[in-house]
């Protein structure tokens, strides 16, 4: 300490020449001043509860609700009784159904498993073996809006955090060059960013939301052509003293704070984005076995930020709604699973052969089911009775059917799972204990599952 000017050795250091003093010390002790500053990195990597299974999360978000009993689901019940109604079995549905509908799609034995998957997902059913189909699956409310918030968010309200959010909140991610969740939506589905969003979490925890892979595009201004990389590093190390001392005057702010870390990550991220989202850099070999479109550049994106360290990866298959077949589930099924059953299949295949899903977990699905009645002529309404997802990679069992629906795929019957089972499994997946994962909001502690979840252990490794 100095006495005479009330100051210790360090604060000389860093008030005297412009900070210069103070980069001299941290030159001397390199290893202490780097463990400081990732102490005060919100997204430096993070110790796990427990051991984890997955490093990595992919969701293949098929929003708008894919029909259970004509992907994954198979019920010879229902085509003996088509055209019939349900009786008993029947439940309550948003929109007024008809009869018993049975599937416009064959059902095939897959794999050495011999899982049925319907025949509009061949390259899907080609990989059943590292699959687990949970059949089971129930939700609370059968509309997109609520649907949406749960499956993404853990709640049926746009007042809680993304699970995204959760996962970076609590294990940081592994490329301080890259965001820790990234979301790629080609437009904003009916609720929008809330679906990805921070809520009461620090904002560095936000998804950063692609809607355009153009490669000169991904990622508007992230560029300054004007400076070089070192004017700007000075430019933003000067914001960051004069933002320290607002915070030093005023106190915590999480607002500043977040725009802090959002400066840090967009200058970092000038290194490594544009080469991450440019999948032109793939050997053409590549290129072609995910076939052509968004949703298929969005899969080799989701490759290519996990192999970088990219904690969650969403990709939504489309903006709004696009497997809401209220009207034709034949014609529209058929052409989204065409659209999307080759690029899957080569994500995990991808993924399998550069041992990085051991460490992904893959998971497929929508925000709720379809109803095995029928709507109009040819459709079907939503379902929150029943439906479908599955999981690949990651920690957990491949080739296995977890759960059943009744005998026309309308509840969940056996072994069922909610989506807050689901989210408490990945999150013990990936070594977080859904129970341990707090955040203290407006005196009281949420988590991801809120009160609910059990982690379904019997499809874990």
């Amino acid at each position: 300490m100095l006495p005479e000017l009330g100051l210790s050795r360090r604060e000389m250091l860093q008030r005297t020449g412009t900070g210069l003093g103070v980069l001299g010390l941290a030159g001397l002790l390199a290893d202490g001043a780097a463990a400081a500053v990732t102490s005060r990195n919100p997204l430096a990597p993070k110790a796990a509860h427990f051991t984890p299974k997955a490093k990595h999360v992919i969701h293949l978000f098929m929003n708008g609700g894919p029909s259970q009993v004509d992907t994954f689901d198979p019920k010879p019940e229902l085509t003996k009784q088509h055209g019939k109604q349900p009786g008993a079995a029947g439940k309550s549905t948003e929109r007024k159904t008809g009869p018993l509908y049975k599937s416009p799609f064959q059902f095939k034995k897959c794999g050495q498993s011999g899982i049925e998957v319907s025949e509009i997902f061949p390259e899907i059913g080609a990989c059943i073996d590292d699959i687990c189909v949970i059949r089971s699956m129930h939700t609370n409310i059968p509309n997109h809006e609520p649907g949406l918030l749960l499956m993404t968010c853990g709640n049926t309200q746009a007042i809680r955090p993304s699970m995204g959010s959760w996962l970076t909140y609590g294990l940081g991610t592994e490329n301080q060059n890259l965001p820790g969740f990234v979301v790629m939506c080609p437009g904003k589905p009916v609720v929008g960013p809330a679906l990805w969003n921070n809520s009461f979490l620090p904002g560095v925890y936000q998804g950063c939301h692609i809607q355009n892979l153009d490669p000169k595009r991904v990622i508007d201004h992230i560029r300054n052509v004007n400076v070089t990389a070192g004017t700007q590093r000075e430019q933003l190390d000067l914001l960051n003293q004069l933002n320290g001392l607002h915070k030093e005057k005023r106190g915590s702010d999480d607002q500043l704070e977040a725009r802090i870390q959002s400066l840090e990550i967009a200058y970092r991220m000038q290194t490594e984005a544009q080469e991450a989202f440019d999948v032109s850099r793939e050997p053409l070999k590549v290129r072609e076995a995910y076939g052509k479109g968004y949703f298929a550049d969005a899969c080799l994106t989701a490759r290519r930020l996990v192999e970088r360290g990219v904690r969650m990866v969403q990709v939504f298959y489309g903006n709004g709604q696009p497997w809401d077949d209220h009207s034709d589930i034949e014609k529209g099924h058929r052409n989204k699973a065409k659209d999307s059953d080759k690029a899957v299949a080569a994500l995990l295949r991808d993924l399998k052969q550069t041992g990085l899903l051991d460490e992904t977990l893959v998971l497929w699905g929508g925000e709720f089911g379809r109803t095995p009645t029928s709507e109009g002529a040819s459709g079907r309404d939503h379902n929150n009775h029943g439906f479908s997802v599955w999981l690949a990679g990651g920690g957990v069992k491949g080739g296995m059917a977890y759960g059943a629906t009744d005998e026309f795929g309308f509840a969940a019957a056996e072994k069922k799972v909610h989506v807050h089972d689901l989210h408490a499994t990945i999150l013990h997946l990936m070594g977080l204990d859904h129970e341990k994962l707090t955040y203290r909001y407006s005196g009281r502690d949420f988590r991801l599952t809120d009160v609910h979840g059990v982690v379904v252990k019997d499809i874990l490794k």
